[in-house]
């Protein structure tokens, strides 16, 4: 199939050069170093593969779970438990191999499928895009049978503050990614396989996640679609608000911006005075770090761009100016918590960076000094966190390096974050927007050979064709 490039999401843009797959050259000097590390970066995506070890990793196994779950429980035995797995997190990382075992997921696949995208709009070489839509197959093999839709979430079981969430279990924070991939697909190929599927995550975010009232017009949605699951996790709402924001929009649906803004409300209702956003709003995790205040600012500024959120702008400027102040240490360089949930053993996050560049790139049109910010981030994950083999490292330890790569947690949010910059300033999708919503569900639908074909992934997913 001969793809042509039409557009781009999030504001990124063309750099038309000969199809390479390592370089922009109507770039500057940053531009090629950037296009520089990525290539060197796919290659060893190339050799490394597609599964890896994760964060996660060394609670997901018996032991794992069963100690993260008596913390939770019993501080104080609990404490003892994990003690060993925190020791080797701070000490020993490469132990994660001994817990569990590598996977895939799905966060990291939808992601690596945008940063391809977002790649082939700056070389404009097919090979980045049908990179992409490899991505986008496999998050198809790999969705779960959701109530409504379709939905995608960890492949390990996840002990958390209030319960075990079984593997497979669709999470309302990995959803936006894998629709935004979606998109990203559909907007260079206008391929109604995609439409179809992004109607039907945005079925099954309106439809499968409970809202519980909060402050008057406000609701807190749930985590996931388990029963007694009674939300309060700010960047949930937040991640909901913009995707059924995004999702009318592109489907032409009133009811997905009608489901948005009670989440919305929430989101803007429980920003602090000071404009951060603890975690939670229960009183138990009141905690203040980097990338989940990133998430919370990315959904506002895209739900703003949107045309779905009058009342975002206040809320917008205030964190941002919490962010710049609180999140950042005296070099310019990201800060993992302003306020911490406990004895913490790194000092610094790769996550934080990519989602750090991320935000940056989305707010630079706000504030002139944010491009010399992303700058100074950018220049020293390349300079300092980029391995040798291609990978980056995954934390700078009190001591050393942790060296695990770990494709959800850091290196597919920093690829896409990087193919970004190569993308930048493409005005198309800026016209995209401008075209108001509707326009996916008029488009013509077309399937591919070894595909299921349209009427099939509506069927399967409990939903009638329209």
């Amino acid at each position: 199939m001969n793809i042509v490039k039409q557009s781009h999401v999030d504001g990124a843009a063309s750099c038309p050069v000969p199809a390479s797959p390592a370089t922009c050259s109507a770039g500057d000097g940053r531009t090629r170093r950037v296009a520089a590390a990525v290539a060197r970066f796919v290659e060893w995506l190339d050799r490394y593969g597609e599964s890896s070890l994760d964060f996660q990793t060394q609670y997901a196994g018996r032991y794992g779970r069963f100690a993260k779950a008596l913390y939770y429980r019993h501080r104080k035995a609990g404490t003892l438990a994990v003690a060993p797995l925190v020791f080797c997190e701070a000490f020993v990382p490469s132990a994660r191999r001994l817990f569990w075992r590598p996977q895939r997921f799905p966060i990291g696949d939808a992601h690596y499928a945008m940063a391809f995208v977002r790649r082939f709009a700056a070389t404009n070489d097919q090979r980045d895009y049908r990179r992409a839509t490899h991505f986008l197959e496999v998050l198809l093999s790999t969705s779960g049978r959701a109530r409504t839709g379709l939905g995608w979430g960890y492949p390990f079981d996840w002990v958390t503050i209030d319960r075990t969430i079984p593997a497979g279990t669709p999470l309302i924070t990995t959803l936006p990614y894998v629709y935004e991939a979606f998109v990203a697909a559909f907007e260079v190929d206008r391929d109604s396989r995609w439409s179809d599927v992004m109607r039907l995550i945005a079925e099954h975010a309106r439809l499968d996640y409970p809202d519980h009232p909060w402050r008057g017009a406000g609701a807190t949605c749930s985590y996931s679609p388990l029963p007694g699951d009674h939300g309060g996790v700010v960047n949930a709402s937040a991640y909901r608000a913009f995707l059924l924001t995004r999702a009318w929009r592109d489907l032409g649906d009133s009811r997905y911006l009608e489901a948005a803004q009670p989440n919305l409300e929430f989101v803007v209702g429980a920003q602090n005075p000071d404009g951060s956003w603890y975690y939670a709003v229960d009183g138990r995790r009141s905690f203040v770090d980097h990338y989940h205040t990133c998430f919370v600012l990315k959904a506002l500024l895209k739900i703003e761009v949107l045309g779905g959120g009058t009342s975002c702008r206040a809320a917008i400027d205030a964190g941002l100016d919490y962010y710049v102040q609180h999140l950042f240490d005296p070099s310019g360089l990201p800060r993992p918590f302003a306020r911490r949930p406990r004895l913490t053993v790194y000092r610094r996050e790769l996550y934080d960076y990519a989602e750090c560049i991320n935000l940056l790139s989305l707010a630079r049109r706000r504030r002139p000094e944010f491009e010399s910010m992303q700058q100074r981030v950018v220049d020293d994950i390349i300079g300092r966190w980029q391995r040798p083999d291609g990978s980056f490292q995954t934390r700078q330890l009190m001591l050393g390096w942790d060296s695990v790569p770990m494709h959800r947690w850091g290196q597919a949010q920093l690829l896409r974050s990087l193919c970004g910059i190569l993308a930048d300033g493409d005005q198309s999708s800026d016209d995209r927007r401008r075209s108001g919503p509707g326009q996916v569900a008029t488009l013509r639908s077309r399937t591919d050979d070894g595909v299921r074909d349209r009427s099939a992934l509506f069927k399967d997913a409990g939903l009638s064709c329209r």
